[in-house]
C-alpha cells in the first residue's frame, strides 16, 4: 500500500494537466490580442507625433529649416526628418508593421458640421492630408521654420491632418488616431476616434 501511495502522477494525469494549461494559455492569448494591437496603434501615434515635434523643436533651436516626410508608399510606413539646407537625414522612424497611415471609410467627413474632421481639415478620405487649400501641393511633406511655423515646399502655410489605424480590415476604423497641424503656429494636436452609439456614427475627440 505504501508503495502505491508513493507512485506519483500517472502519464494520463500529467497529459490532462498539460492540456488544461495549453487551453488556458490559448484563451489568454486570444483575450490580449486586441490590447496588443491597440498598443501598436498607440506606439505609431506617439512615434509620429514625437517626430513632428522633434523636427519643429530642432528648427526653432538651431534656427534652420527641417522637413518631415510621412510615407505610406511602402511597408512599414515611415516618418523621416531631414535638415533642409544640407539634405541630411537626421532620423527615420518606422511604424509597427500592422499599423499605417490610412483613412478608413466611415471617418467623419465634414470640416464644418458635427461630427467634424480633426480641426476641420479635409474630408477624412486622404490618409496624409497636409497642404490644405493649396492646389497641387505635396501633402506628405512638412517644412518647419525657425519661427515655429509649418510651410510647404514653396512657402505656403501648411495646415493638415494625418490618420493612423490598424491595417487589413475596414472594421479597424475603431482604432483610428489622427494628428492635426496648424501651419501658422506649428501647433500639433492628437485625436482619438469614438463611437456615438445613439447616432451610430464616429466622432473625434482631442487627446
Amino acid at each position: 500500500m505504501l508503495a502505491r501511495k508513493m507512485r506519483g502522477f500517472s502519464l494520463i494525469e500529467m497529459m490532462i494537466v498539460i492540456a488544461m494549461i495549453l487551453i488556458v494559455l490559448a484563451f489568454s492569448i486570444m483575450a490580449i490580442q486586441p490590447s496588443l494591437k491597440q498598443n501598436n496603434v498607440t506606439e505609431a501615434f506617439n512615434q509620429t507625433l514625437m517626430a513632428l515635434r522633434q523636427a519643429r523643436d530642432l528648427s526653432v533651436a538651431q534656427r534652420q529649416i527641417y522637413f518631415v516626410t510621412l510615407s505610406n508608399a511602402a511597408f512599414p510606413n515611415s516618418v523621416t526628418i531631414t535638415q533642409g539646407s544640407t539634405g541630411t537625414v537626421t532620423a527615420t522612424y518606422f511604424l509597427p508593421s500592422n499599423v499605417g497611415f490610412v483613412a478608413w471609410p466611415g471617418l467623419p467627413s465634414s470640416p464644418v458640421a458635427y461630427p467634424m474632421t480633426p480641426d476641420g481639415f479635409g474630408i477624412g478620405t486622404t490618409a496624409i492630408d497636409f497642404d490644405q487649400g493649396v492646389a497641387g501641393g505635396v501633402k506628405n511633406v512638412i517644412y518647419f521654420y525657425p519661427d515655429g511655423s509649418a510651410q510647404d515646399a514653396i512657402g505656403n502655410v501648411n495646415n493638415g491632418v494625418v490618420y493612423l489605424a490598424l491595417l487589413g480590415d475596414t472594421r479597424f476604423v475603431s482604432t483610428s488616431r489622427a494628428i492635426s497641424l496648424w501651419g501658422a503656429t506649428g501647433r500639433l494636436r492628437g485625436w482619438h476616434i469614438y463611437l456615438n452609439v445613439n447616432a451610430a456614427n464616429w466622432y473625434w475627440r482631442q487627446q
